[in-house]
């Protein structure tokens, strides 16, 4: 109870706080890293700028850990609505080795990130200027000079940022060798005089509409820009296709009830006397398929992201997730994630005891770890290697044990309280036609009805349905942008979810009337392949939409990655069988038995 509380309490935080004229705002420094790989960061300290002698960090919420915040308090002294007007920082003597390490920041386009009362602040820590071409010019120059603009309104900061429009940058020579402006020489070192100012600008905006006037400020570039357009002509797409999926099973289907009742005597065991078709293996389509335990804990684990990622879209359309509340969407996935294990222990339990599944204590475990398991695997591999480069991504011990905890004493116990649950109310599998003990022979089926090519189908079809809004969500989780559109993102993932199930009923039918009953599993891999689609337009977005480079960044974005495809894969295959599930029911039970 201890951990859950602490995770649900990590999942407010970011309230603006109310100050007199005055009182002291606290800039907290926060970390560093290039440009162009958002998930790289460093910790600001780690550059050689000016720092307290002792560094004071700031108590972080679990989702600001996971999202590699590490604030500290620095050396910028400001107070609620006092002008500061050029007012020295610190004075570095930095060595030559230090001067390089600066140069080989900025030459990567090293930013900052700092934070004042939850509103982040971002910069560059030099410049850059390249000229000519014969000759060549090559210039790197540090900002020693921050302007600090602050918005308030009444006892509220509604908005800060920092700004070097009037200011020229120090150039960093290679080496430790020339003084200009305000950079001293002296034994191969170079001194730098850091300084800042403060200005303060009343504002009408409220605080409690804060988070528009940072949504609105644009220091990385936009992208995101409102989508109607493309989501209309998605969502009309989707229609046609539906309706055309639709329309064509109910005509099929109604020529197949009439054919098929016509003859109205004998039971359910005379319908296969010279027939074909998906009526004459009404014996074999609801036999128990193989590896039930794996198929029962895909369905379960699959229910589970289903039910989390529609408690994500709500909580965000209830405007629970604020550019000031830094990781909640991280918080709140860690606690839903633990709190919805009942849901796929019940899931997975209930159903495997329906088919006749005598080894129920390995099914609750086989789904305990069908997803935690690749997540802790993966998130080891990605985790060595920022800890390996320093990066502030890397989980602290206390993070990695509470993680752990939240597993352990909530996540697992849910999932055997579920299963236990689900284990004693299940009822009978409720198959209308009963099971011959003798399997039917299945005849050749042609290539268009191999499991590869309904993977295809299934798979593409969902995929380009969402294939719009997923380059959004691509760019603002592996972007720097701030996603507001959930509005769009519940229509795209009901789009998603009713696609997959309508291509599901369609290929499942052609699979019948093949007179081939193995739809269990193909059910699953069919519009679960949709995770193989996205994970290869992962790999298109990281060459082609991204300036991502390097281990440190790759290593993140093509294993998280992975994970994705993979809960796409497990919630997509769920959803997927029981439609088809659903459908076989509906329709051997409208054949006409005695």
């Amino acid at each position: 109870m201890a951990v859950l509380r602490f995770l649900i309490l990590a999942l407010f935080s970011g309230w603006a706080a109310s100050y007199k004229r005055g009182d002291n705002v606290t800039l907290y420094v926060n970390k560093v890293g290039p440009y162009h790989n958002p998930q790289e960061t460093y910790h600001y300290y780690t550059l050689p700028v000016c720092r307290p002698d002792k560094v004071h960090h700031k108590s972080l919420s679990l989702g600001e850990v996971l999202d590699g915040d590490r604030m500290a308090e620095s050396l910028y002294f400001i107070r609620f609505q006092e002008k500061v007007d050029r007012k020295t920082l610190c004075k570095l003597t930095l060595s030559e080795k230090q001067v390089d390490e600066l140069r080989e920041a900025i030459e990567e386009l090293y930013y900052f990130e700092f934070v004042l009362d939850d509103i982040p602040i971002w910069g560059f820590v030099g410049y850059i200027e390249e000229s000519g071409f014969l000759p060549h010019s090559h210039k790197v120059g540090l900002w020693t000079h921050l302007d600090f603009n602050i918005e308030y309104n009444g006892d509220s900061v509604i908005f800060a940022n920092v700004s070097v429009k009037d200011v020229k940058p120090f150039p960093l020579e290679e080496g430790a060798g020339s003084a200009v402006g305000g950079v001293g020489v002296g034994g191969g070192s170079l001194t730098v005089t850091h300084t800042y100012s403060v200005r303060w600008y009343e504002s009408s905006l409220p605080s409690a509409r804060r988070a528009e006037r940072l949504r609105d400020y644009s220091f990385f570039p936009k992208t995101l820009e409102i989508h109607w357009l493309s989501i209309i002509n998605s969502l009309v797409l989707v229609v046609l296709l539906l309706g055309f999926v639709i329309i064509i099973l109910m005509r099929v289907l109604k020529n197949d009830f009439a054919r098929y009742n016509v003859e109205e005597e004998g039971g359910c065991d005379d319908l296969d006397q010279g027939d074909n078709g998906w009526k004459i293996i009404h014996t074999d389509v609801f036999r128990f398929p193989p590896f039930k335990s794996l198929l029962c804990a895909v369905l379960g684990v699959g229910a589970q992201f289903l039910t989390l990622a529609t408690a994500i879209i709500v909580m965000a359309l209830l405007g629970m997730f604020n550019v000031h509340r830094h990781g909640a969407i991280n918080s709140a996935a860690i606690v839903l994630y633990a709190l919805t294990s009942c849901v796929s222990g019940y899931v997975s339990c209930s159903f495997y005891t329906q088919i006749n599944g005598q080894r129920w204590v390995w099914n609750i475990i086989l789904t305990s770890s069908l997803f935690s398991a690749p997540l802790f695997f993966t998130w080891s591999v990605v985790n060595s290697v920022h800890w390996w480069s320093g990066s502030t991504q890397a989980l602290p011990a206390t993070t990695v044990l509470l993680l752990l905890g939240a597993w352990v004493l909530v996540g697992f116990p849910l999932t055997v309280i579920g299963g236990i649950v689900g284990k004693n109310r299940a009822g009978n599998f409720q198959a209308p036609c009963r099971t011959r003990n003798i399997p039917r022979q299945i005849p050749p089926q042609p290539w268009y009805k191999h499991t590869i090519v309904h993977m295809a189908i299934g798979g593409f079809l969902p995929f380009s349905a969402i294939s719009v809004e997923l380059y959004y969500i691509f760019a603002t989780v592996w972007g720097r942008e701030h996603y507001t559109l959930y509005g769009i993102l519940l229509c795209v993932f009901a789009i998603l979810l009713s696609v997959g199930a309508c291509i599901s009923v369609a290929l499942t039918y052609f699979l019948l009337s093949g007179e081939d009953y193995r739809w269990w599993w193909r059910s699953v891999l069919s519009t679960g392949s949709t995770g193989l689609f996205i994970f290869v337009y992962s790999v298109f977005y990281y060459r082609n939409r991204s300036s991502m480079s390097g281990l440190v960044q790759s290593s993140e974005f093509f294993g998280y990655s992975l994970l994705t495809a993979l809960v796409f894969t497990l919630m997509l295959g769920s959803v997927s069988f029981w439609a088809s599930l659903a459908f076989i029911r509906y329709i051997y039970r409208s054949l006409k038995m005695d």
